[in-house]
């Protein structure tokens, strides 16, 4: 098996049954939903509803934004969507059920518009997404991969890269500086290229060991160096792409990375660019194509999460990460993926995000980050099971859905209160330290320093600042 380049685009917050839970409607190879999985509403008079998963038929941006306002992802809202109403704490010793995902959305703080409890338990069908569902068929999809913890987005992005979250359950409060070994500093020991594709600000640049003018080349825009370096057969040994978080009202973009109520037909343009990006580049048939999700964002799945390695021994907030968290979607897209496959580990250990690393460490050979890559099961093996050459080329392209935000819905998006993930972002992109400034100076003035967090808002507003922290870190101006 010859790879030579390895493609990760990470998408935000939704569960494996809300997008590809009836992929394969009864196969019993696949395990996705029935359709009649339900969770029981637990009112506050005492009363009880059961509420099943069901579908939208409406193609419309109402139906493609749902669940809306957005579920909670917190770890005490996780805890209590597997464990059930009775883990409203902090705890986890009430058994797994997957029955909390109602009862949790209902209790979230109210927002403008009150949630409808069947909001989370909703998932789309394969014409509803398209572009995910035909690569899912075309190649592979694996309904064993996990977020690596039962965390919101910083924790499971921080496993993808770091094999750990250090700790924390949470994006916020931060803990600047995060110096973690990165798998980035991984693959520049092996000499192996390596760059983050970003729309608006790159979530890994919070991590301080990919700091400073060395590694400043490795962060690009995507839609400037993306496709012409795929085109060119220039792509890096690794590229991990991120999606657009923020509205930008001066170029009419609008979140693109899927996150609830964030319409998910921005995704799948995201996904057909990336894919027809690769398909069509000179170096396809030495490429691995990864598309995933950081974690479930409160919506429903039906598998519960099986126990995992601990990364490490550090419980700052309590939990030794000892299981993993909701299922999310994974798409493996490969000229040695045969059409319609399943794709699942060899043993009991499912996929979860540190399997990108231990996939990486197969191919470019350097050692572990930490225990859970270490015991997690890479993709290679599974792709060497199948026994065949890169002999699937599947579709020569994907049409993406055809859509262009007007000028009312970029408005509205842009005017909107920024969701927890925004909030933390922009912190983020206030700590970053600016290309001029001396890479331990930054780390002591952030161990020294208070966590401070920006005030916006509107997305809009923090959209602007972001701009302006990542050009001075990556030094643009």
């Amino acid at each position: 098996m010859e790879i030579r380049h390895v493609v990760v685009l990470m998408l935000e917050n939704r569960s494996f049954d809300s997008m590809l839970g009836m992929l394969y409607p009864s196969d019993d190879h696949f395990d996705g939903l029935t359709g009649t999985e339900f969770n029981t509403w637990h009112k506050a008079d005492g009363a009880q509803q059961n509420i099943q998963v069901w579908r939208n038929p409406a193609l419309d941006a109402n139906a493609l934004c749902i669940p809306d306002p957005d579920p909670g992802e917190r770890f005490t809202d996780i805890q209590m969507q597997i464990h059930g109403l009775a883990a409203s704490g902090s705890t986890h010793t009430y058994g797994p059920t997957m029955g909390g995902f109602v009862d949790n959305y209902v209790r979230q703080p109210p927002t403008t518009s009150a949630p409808d409890p069947h909001s989370v338990m909703h998932y789309f069908t394969p014409d509803q997404v398209p572009v995910i569902s035909t690569l899912a068929r075309a190649f592979g999809v694996s309904d064993r991969w996990h977020a690596s913890a039962p965390c919101e987005t910083w924790p499971n992005r921080f496993f993808a890269h770091t094999g750990t979250a250090n700790g924390y359950v949470n994006n916020s409060p931060t803990h600047f500086p995060y110096e973690m070994d990165t798998v980035f500093n991984r693959l520049s020991d092996a000499k192996e290229d390596w760059r983050i594709y970003f729309h608006d600000i790159p979530q890994a640049a919070t991590l301080a060991k990919i700091w400073g003018g060395i590694f400043t080349e490795h962060f690009l825009d995507f839609n400037t160096h993306f496709v012409q370096a795929a085109a060119t057969g220039n792509l890096p040994a690794y590229s991990f792409i991120e999606p657009r978080y923020f509205t930008d009202l001066r170029g009419s973009h609008i979140p693109n990375d899927e996150h609830p109520p964030h319409n998910v037909a921005y995704g799948e343009q995201l996904i057909a660019t990336v894919y027809n990006a690769v398909r069509g580049g000179p170096g396809w048939k030495q490429t691995l194509l990864v598309i995933t999700y950081d974690e479930h964002g409160g919506c429903y799945d039906h598998v519960v999460p099986p126990p995992a390695t601990p990364p490490d021994d550090k419980k700052p907030d309590g939990f030794d990460f000892g299981y993993y968290g909701v299922r999310v979607p994974a798409v493996i897209v490969s000229p040695y993926v045969p059409a319609g496959r399943v794709i699942r580990p060899p043993g009991l250990t499912p996929f979860d995000h540190t399997s990108i690393i231990a996939t990486l460490r197969g191919l470019f050979r350097f050692e572990p980050l930490t225990r859970r890559d270490a015991a997690a099961p890479d993709l290679l093996d599974a792709l060497a099971a199948f026994k065949g050459g890169p002999d699937n080329d599947g579709p020569p392209s994907i049409a993406a859905p055809a859509l262009s935000p007007p000028a009312a819905e970029v408005a509205r998006a842009g005017a909107r209160p920024l969701n927890s993930l925004q909030k933390s972002l922009a912190a983020a992109a206030l700590h970053l330290p600016t290309a001029r400034t001396h890479l331990w100076t930054s780390i002591w003035r952030l161990w020294s320093g208070k966590d401070v967090s920006p005030q916006h808002a509107t997305v809009a507003e923090a959209a602007t600042d972001v701009a302006t922290h990542v050009n001075r870190f990556l030094g643009r101006g």
